[in-house]
């Protein structure tokens, strides 16, 4: 998870100016973090962080924007709480921030999605609005096969206004249901970048996409040595059977068998695991690789066919599964 700390850090450290765009990030961030409670018959509003950066933003945000002052509880590691935990509550005026950030309706009904300013915001109010909901619950894959960026969401409605803002934004994302949980998900290598730079995490799209580099070229180098390991082992394979069946032919023929034929033959027994175009290079005068080819067939064609007028075994009986098994190893 260290590329998640590191997007995170650097989310909680940048400078947005734009009023909307600092509304609509507290609204997700209040949203995907947590949301609204009530509390002997009072609206609590509160969020709960894994960074004290987080934590930090999202108050000192509140008090600038809204004139409220949230407070700060930590919940230390322990039992299922895999880390510390920064929980942002605002209880004496809970209901009166709920309708400021968009969290209840006119009629004081909590909006299950997005606010409907930042549904129908501008293209910044969509990023804000990521960031918030990525600050709040998101995470990002190390690079690799099943690279993810991903954000747990409160509800399949919240999932869908965040796929709706990522449309927005020329990204493809996803909703889905993953072990009782909503979330959403993008996993297109260059969608998780350009998302990322969206963001405003330029630092640590740097750093993912030389991971992401890094990875892709060690698989393709992976791919090529075991390509080429697999036809040298195809190559070896072959060599070693057509050296037992031209030895078996040259049994068979006796001394009826061309000269130039004979060459090609003798070549391929003397030399058992090297190929065609290694036994062309020592012949005298030097061959193409498919010129001992065609010799080294029609001297196969030759001992074949007397084994079949002789009743005998042809060159193909000297095949066994320990050559196989030699030229594998």
């Amino acid at each position: 998870m260290a590329m998640t700390a590191a997007v995170k850090d650097e989310l909680s450290r940048l400078a947005v100016t734009k009023t909307c765009c600092r509304r609509a990030e507290v609204a997700a961030l209040l949203r995907f973090g947590g949301g609204l409670h009530i509390v002997g018959g009072r609206v609590v509003v509160e969020a709960e962080l894994d960074t004290g950066a987080g934590a930090r933003r999202l108050r000192g945000e509140i008090h600038d924007l809204y004139g409220h002052n949230p407070e700060v509880h930590v919940l230390s590691q322990g039992g299922l709480r895999k880390g510390t935990r920064y929980v942002v509550r605002v209880a004496a005026d809970g209901d009166s921030l709920a309708r400021q950030t968009g969290l209840l309706d006119p009629r004081g009904r909590p909006v299950r999605g997005l606010p409907p300013q930042v549904v129908s915001g501008g293209v910044c109010d969509a990023e804000a609005a990521w960031r918030g909901a990525f600050l709040a619950h998101g995470s990002l894959t190390e690079p690799g096969r099943s690279s993810a960026l991903e954000i747990t969401c409160p509800g399949m409605e919240a999932a869908m206004a965040l796929v709706g803002a990522a449309r927005r934004l020329g990204v493809v994302a996803k909703a889905r249901e993953v072990r009782g949980a909503d979330r959403v998900v993008v996993r297109d290598g260059d969608a998780i970048g350009a998302l990322l730079t969206r963001l405003g995490a330029h630092t640590s799209v740097l750093a993912w996409e030389e991971r992401r580099m890094r990875r892709e070229v060690r698989a393709t180098a992976n791919r090529l040595a075991n390509f080429d390991d697999a036809n040298l082992r195809r190559s070896v394979k072959a060599a070693v059977t057509a050296s037992a069946r031209v030895n078996r032919a040259l049994e068979l023929l006796g001394d009826e068998v061309p000269d130039h034929l004979v060459q090609a033959g003798r070549l391929r027994v003397e030399h058992e695991q090297a190929s065609l175009e290694e036994l062309g290079q020592l012949a005298e005068p030097p061959m193409t690789k498919d010129a001992v080819a065609g010799r080294i067939r029609r001297l196969l064609a030759m001992a074949d066919k007397k084994a079949k007028d002789m009743r005998v075994p042809d060159t193909s009986s000297v095949v066994t599964e320990e050559m196989s098994e030699m030229a594998d190893r």
